[in-house]
């Protein structure tokens, strides 16, 4: 058993905030209150502490099959914990790419010996290659959370309407990456001021804004539950808002990179701001924290996209895009909205755990009796420093930052998985 004892129980989905215990034994929460003795139980003293329910991220990279020098599940896993997340939902763009059963099928057994819940998105297309669609039913009926080609965009709309189409029918959701690549001059930078400076040609919001609006019609029209990734134009965001307005099971993810950066960072971190879609202007990022405030954004995810020192070593036009992002994550959120007052802690706690869960057809983490021993345990205001990462991969522009909302405790199915 485990006592944690006098934390700030800070729970979206039934909105308590209050000081209480909370009791776990074995992979359950047994009892929550105040003045809570068990005997022989392991005691977590929290007093002045956050207790949540685990956080989720919905969308990451753990390059596993193919890339597993960048990361793999197991270290993915572990760089998870260490920010709190105590389950993640993996890209499919890996080699092989997870189109066919045998590939899901070997993720998720890798998933189960990770420490947390490791789930996998299945492709929409054969090969992420928008020609063809995967097996979708066979692919759902294994376990696949849902679809996606990240990391390439679906741009023959006749693929993509099939694909929402039987999203639908299986009841599943459909996540996509939206960058026209006929409008963009060169990927990873924001076509703007800075990129005139640098002599890069960029990638303009339009690229993104396109897709966008076709897709929020697509949604509408067929009725498929449909996520906007890693949404980063202020036109995107209202294009979101008012598809929503029409009805559309539209939603959309930010990343603390879109939320916290501009494209000024290209300038002073090089590689290590350039990502896909870019950061964009400081207009985008207040539009992307507007869309937060306003519910027009669902989820907060980071997008980890870890890659070696090499690759992020190369020139701005030949290093890859992404950054990592699972350990600075719940620090960011803290920093650029809830210290500034867009977010409250437990509206940020929503975007970071009950958002994406219920976008995935899951029953979402709380901190009541008879549910899943899944909680994250963190100072608020407790701040640390981004000295060393325990991801296989650096490749992030907050190395050396200081943030607030250092997390002591990471708890998955009542196994202390984390522990600073």
């Amino acid at each position: 058993m485990i006592l944690i004892r006098n934390g700030r129980v800070v729970d979206p989905v039934t909105e308590t905030d209050e000081i209480m215990d909370v009791l776990i034994d074995g992979s359950m929460i047994v009892k929550t209150g105040k003045g809570l003795q068990p005997s022989g139980a392991q005691v977590l003293e929290a007093s002045g502490l956050v207790v949540a329910p685990g956080l989720m991220d919905a969308h990451v990279h753990f390059r596993e099959p193919g890339f597993t020098y960048k990361e793999d599940i197991l270290t993915g896993a572990a760089a998870a914990a260490r920010g709190g997340f105590t389950t993640v939902v993996c890209m499919a763009n890996t080699n092989p790419a997870v189109d066919n059963l045998k590939t899901l099928q070997e993720v998720q057994k890798k998933g189960e010996s990770a420490g947390i819940h490791v789930l996998q998105a299945a492709a929409v297309s054969r090969g992420l290659k928008g020609q063809e669609l995967v097996d979708m039913e066979a692919l759902a009926d294994a376990g696949a959370l849902g679809f996606t080609d990240d990391g390439i965009p679906l741009t023959d709309e006749k693929i993509l309407l099939k694909a929402m189409e039987k999203a639908y029918e299986l009841g599943l959701p459909i996540a996509l990456h939206e960058e026209d690549p006929a409008l963009i001059s060169a990927p990873g930078v924001h076509q703007g001021e800075v990129s005139r400076k640098l002599g890069y040609g960029g990638a303009p919001r339009a690229a993104e804004d396109v897709m966008v609006a076709r897709d929020c019609m697509l949604a509408l029209h067929t009725g498929a539950s449909v996520c906007i990734q890693h949404i980063s134009s202020k036109n995107s965001v209202e294009l979101v808002r008012t598809a929503k307005k029409m009805g559309a099971d539209i939603h959309a993810e930010a990343t603390p990179h879109h939320f916290t950066l501009t494209d000024e960072a290209v300038l002073k971190y090089g590689t290590m701001a350039r990502m896909n879609p870019p950061v964009r202007t400081e207009e985008d990022r207040k539009a992307i924290i507007c869309g937060l405030k306003d519910g027009t954004i669902d989820m907060i995810v980071t997008d980890h996209a870890p890659h070696s020192a090499q690759e992020k070593a190369k020139a701005l036009a030949d290093a890859p895009s992404g950054i990592i992002g699972l350990e600075t994550s719940l620090g960011l959120g803290i920093r650029s909205l809830v210290e500034p007052g867009h977010l409250t802690l437990m509206e940020l706690m929503a975007c970071m755990s009950k958002n994406p869960a219920e976008f995935y057809r899951m029953l979402p983490g709380s901190i009541t009796e008879d549910a899943p021993a899944d909680l994250v345990i963190f100072g608020e205001g407790e701040h640390w420093t981004v000295d060393r990462f325990v991801s296989k991969a650096s490749n992030s522009p907050f190395a050396g930052w200081e943030l607030p909302g250092k997390v002591h405790y990471t708890i998955c199915a009542g196994r202390i998985v984390y522990q600073a």
